[in-house]
């Protein structure tokens, strides 16, 4: 077991039993004044999980000169643009851990068919949430990004609403970010796919459709073959695509890898693209 993957399960750990002593002052009557029997051990974890996070970042950094970037076809078509991208700053989502040095978000635009709807904007307040539907993602083809092995594949977990708004993306960061965090990967992934490319690299696609995938572990596939559809499981605001290449298949212990798409390159946050029917084939 890497130090990596020991980390990620320390500071897990050490939510439960910050949560468990946080219950436990409030639930039982404890001898002694309550800082010294709850509130005081809670702080002494609450350092411990501040130090485990920046030992998880600090190990999950990739190590020495950046690697070239590896030459992958673009994992949708149509019209979309990029969000937190490793254009712009690295890491790109701000954090090393589960190998999203260079990850990458984007989101479907309106396109010249009537499949795809108005892309409904942020809001303050009202609407709180919207469902998936409104968004033109939602249910989108994913494409494998080169020849490759399946190496995981799970699409079990539910679509939740969006969280698009004020309240609802607090929830998120608050609420459901930190319960996702101590279930482990899987779950700040949501229902994903994960694809054995070669040479030591791996491609991670994020917030899957529940119930879309069209692979499973052990399944071959080509560049351009449909592998899913986008959704919005997981950690995910609204329906959207978040992909990454790292060098191994465990979230908890992989290094991001930097990547370029064939004939789109690396779009920066808020750049739209289009990606033609004809580019997700090997080259």
């Amino acid at each position: 077991m890497s130090v990596r993957t020991v980390l990620a399960i320390a500071l897990r750990l050490s939510w439960v039993v910050l949560i468990a002593l946080v219950i436990a002052e409030f639930l039982t009557d404890l001898p002694g004044p309550g800082w010294t029997t709850t509130f005081l051990p809670a702080a002494v974890v609450a350092v411990l999980m501040l130090t485990t996070t920046a030992l998880q970042t600090r190990a999950a950094a990739p190590r020495g000169e950046p690697r070239d970037p590896v030459e992958v076809a673009p994992p949708v078509t149509g019209r979309w643009t990029a969000l937190n991208s490793p254009a712009d700053k690295v890491p790109s989502h701000g954090t090393h851990v589960y190998g999203q040095t260079y990850a990458i978000d984007i989101v479907a635009e309106p396109g010249t068919g009537d499949e795809l709807a108005d892309r409904p904007p942020f809001r303050w307040v009202w609407p709180v949430l919207r469902r998936n539907r409104a968004f033109p993602a939602f249910g989108v083809p994913l494409l494998a990004v080169a020849d490759a092995t399946v190496v995981r594949a799970s699409d079990g977990q539910r679509d939740h609403l969006s969280r698009n708004s004020l309240p609802a993306l607090a929830y998120l960061m608050l609420v459901e970010g930190t319960v996702r965090s101590i279930l482990g990967a899987h779950r700040v992934f949501g229902n994903h796919v994960i694809l054995d490319l070669g040479d030591g690299t791996y491609a991670a696609y994020a917030h899957i459709r529940r119930g879309s995938l069209l692979v499973q572990a052990g399944d071959t596939v080509r560049a351009g073959q449909e592998i899913g559809r986008v959704g919005n499981s997981g950690n995910s605001s609204e329906p959207h695509l978040h992909l990454q290449l790292m060098d191994g298949p465990d979230l908890d212990a992989a290094r991001g890898v930097p990547f370029t798409w064939r004939g789109v390159g690396v779009p920066a946050g808020g750049e739209t693209f289009t990606v033609g029917a004809d580019v997700g084939a090997a080259g």
